[in-house]
């Protein structure tokens, strides 16, 4: 049987025609695979960022609350500070506060003062409200003029006194007078219900009286 007469192709020229071994011919097609994942993975990222990127509007609303809030709280401040002025103004008697003169077992024993006496809030509040709702109580001068009212409290009699204190501008008849007059005012508070730790008080309230027609008008008040 005869040989075909054409030569045989040589293991160089093969791979030069690309039909040898050692697949070559693959590299193309992994690289754009590659190119094409990363391109879609490029494109999956940038929406997901612009989507969740941070706009610098999340704290606008609790911002703009936060700054209404203190706007109201200010005109809230500067409403009552302008309506305190203004019943200052027309206020015929000013109060200092109260001041704990005294709290022992008895009136002669010796006692504390100041804040080691526990506070007797329903007694002072009702020694203010007698004050400021007795105006007339106080003298008749034609000037300012001061009293302290000195309320002594004693829980083991059950009883409450009234006198002018040496501290006063107002002293003498005219300012004993005006103390009976407030101590007879007083609504004295029920004597079980109010918590204290000593036996005997003693409380003392300046009040300050404008001259008539500086605040409120005139004031008739006794001679």
């Amino acid at each position: 049987m005869a040989r075909p007469s054409f030569p045989v192709p040589s293991e160089p020229s093969l791979r030069r025609l690309g039909v040898g071994g050692g697949g070559g011919g693959d590299r193309p097609l992994r690289a754009q695979l590659v190119v094409a994942i990363v391109v879609g993975l490029v494109l999956l990222a940038v929406p997901l960022y612009l989507w969740r990127r941070p706009s610098g509007t999340e704290n606008a609303p609790a911002t703009a609350s936060a700054d209404a809030l203190a706007a109201s709280l200010a005109a809230d401040a500067a409403a009552a500070a302008a309506a305190a002025d203004a019943a200052a103004e027309n206020e015929r008697v000013r109060l200092s506060p109260p001041q704990r003169v005294k709290c022992a077992a008895s009136a002669t024993a010796r006692g504390q003062e100041g804040d080691l006496c526990d506070r007797l809030e329903a007694f002072e509040q009702a020694l203010a409200r007698a004050i400021r709702e007795n105006v007339d109580c106080a003298p008749r001068t034609g000037k300012q003029g001061t009293i302290n009212y000195v309320l002594t409290v004693d829980f083991a009699a059950k009883r409450v006194h009234m006198f002018p204190g040496k501290s006063g501008e107002w002293k003498g008849p005219l300012a004993r007078k005006a103390a009976e007059c407030v101590k007879r005012a007083m609504v004295v508070p029920d004597w079980d219900s109010v918590k204290h730790q000593y036996r005997f008080y003693m409380i003392a309230q300046l009040a300050t009286y404008p001259p008539p027609g500086m605040s409120g008008g005139s004031v008739p008040l006794f001679e």
